[in-house]
Formats: structure tokens, C-alpha cells, sequence
């Protein structure tokens, strides 16, 4: 029974998702605009080595569609829920807390499956070829960074009021656009900002897809500890935190 609520639960996330505008937006709308633009208009400042734009942008904005699907559109959708009272009602059901984060988590990922076919098609019709790409450092990647978006999402919505939540995680976006070598390389930036910036699980999956989309090379340890501690330590802190009302 357990596993069928799980299952049902996760259809509902899915299509709630799908049916809400802004989130289609944000998930998807504004990572395609973004690739497209920025790789036709050639305005940013490319990392040395790079040729077009869309090599050095394809894994960044792949990285900021994660993060666009599995923070700031759970956290969104699970703050209203809770002022709208849906939350306190599916409290009452055996689901229980980590039941419902699961399937908020697995919604998520049923949604970057759409974004990764779509911004990889938009990709090749702008030039990027995967020469050497790691698929499957990349895919790792996106999973684990998932994992700790979705908590951390999950963290704000689970208790802060609709209101609140709405403005935390629009400008944690904005501040995680600017600072997590999603746009801007990560060497364009001061070096207290980069370094701070390398402890965030934003940067962390940047560099990850960077090196395994665009570079076809393996990176040291360090972004992959930060992504795997994020995701240790946020969902079970959004379980412990999360209230339904």
C-alpha cells in the first residue's frame, strides 16, 4: 500500500508540475531562452580555449535547469501548498514526511528528463558536438546535485509561509545564476567570491558537466564531495524541519 500511495503521489507532483505556467517557465522556458540567446549573441566573457559560445553554455545552463526544476520549483509549489492547507490534508494520510519528499524528488527528476532532451536538442542545432563527453559523470552528476536541490528546496517550502518561500528561492536563484559558474566562469569572479562559491553544490555540478560535456575529462574530488555533503545533509534535514501547516 505504502508503495502504491509513493507511486500515486509522484503522478500527482509530475502533473501538477506540468500543469502550473510559471514553473514550465522557469524549469524550461528560461533555460532555453538563455542557451539560445546567449549562444547566438556572443556577449559573455568565454573561459580560454573555447570556440563557441554554446560548448561553454550548454553544460552551464543544463546545470541551472537542474537547479531551476529541483530547488526554486518545489520550494515554490510546496510553500503555497502548505498556506493553501493541502499539506496539512496529506498529513493525515499514511504518506508520512520522507514519503512525500520522495515523490516531490522523484517528480523532479521525471522533469529534468524533458529538460536534458530538450536542451540537448537545442544544443546540436547551435553546433555543440559531444566529442569525448562523459554521459554518465554527467547523468551522476545531475542525480546527486538533484538529491541536494530538492532539499534544500523542500527545507525552504517545509517551513517558510508561501509569501516568504516565493522570495528566498527567487533570489537564491539569481544569486546561484551569478555566482555558480552556470553564465559566468567561475575564474571571472573575484577570488573570495570563487572561492566561497566552490562550496556550493550550484558550482559544484557546473563544474562537473563542464568538465564531462564540454572537456571529456575527469576532475578531482573536491566538487563531488561538496555535491555528495549537500545531499547528505539537506533532505533529511527538510524531513526533520518539514511541517505541514
Amino acid at each position: 500500500m505504502k508503495r502504491r500511495s509513493l507511486a500515486a503521489q509522484t503522478r500527482t507532483e509530475v502533473l501538477l508540475t506540468l500543469r502550473r505556467g510559471e514553473s514550465v517557465l522557469l524549469t524550461l522556458g528560461i533555460p532555453v531562452l538563455l542557451l539560445l540567446f546567449l549562444s547566438l549573441a556572443d556577449v559573455l566573457p568565454l573561459p580560454t580555449g573555447v570556440d563557441h559560445p554554446v560548448d561553454f553554455l550548454f553544460p552551464g545552463i543544463l546545470a541551472l535547469a537542474v537547479l531551476s526544476a529541483a530547488l526554486v520549483g518545489p520550494a515554490i509549489a510546496t510553500g503555497f501548498e502548505r498556506e493553501y492547507g493541502v499539506l496539512k490534508r496529506l498529513g493525515v494520510t499514511p504518506l508520512g514526511r520522507p514519503a512525500i519528499i520522495t515523490a516531490k524528488t522523484i517528480a523532479v527528476l521525471a522533469v529534468e528528463l524533458v529538460q536534458v532532451v530538450v536542451l540537448t536538442g537545442l544544443a546540436f542545432a547551435l553546433g555543440w558536438r559531444p566529442d569525448g563527453a562523459l554521459v554518465g559523470t554527467a547523468l551522476l552528476g545531475v542525480a546527486v546535485a538533484t538529491v541536494a536541490f530538492a532539499g534544500a528546496g523542500l527545507l525552504l517550502g517545509g517551513t517558510l509561509p508561501g509569501l516568504t518561500t516565493l522570495a528566498a528561492a527567487n533570489g537564491l536563484y539569481v544569486v546561484l545564476l551569478l555566482v555558480g559558474g552556470m553564465v559566468f566562469p567561475l575564474d571571472s569572479l573575484p577570488s573570495g567570491v570563487r572561492a566561497a562559491a566552490r562550496l556550493l553544490p550550484s558550482a559544484a555540478l557546473a563544474e562537473v558537466l563542464q568538465h564531462a560535456l564540454r572537456t571529456g575529462t575527469h576532475l578531482g574530488v573536491q566538487p563531488w564531495i561538496v555535491l555528495v555533503a549537500w545531499a547528505i545533509v539537506l533532505p533529511p534535514l527538510a524531513a526533520r524541519c518539514f511541517r505541514w501547516r
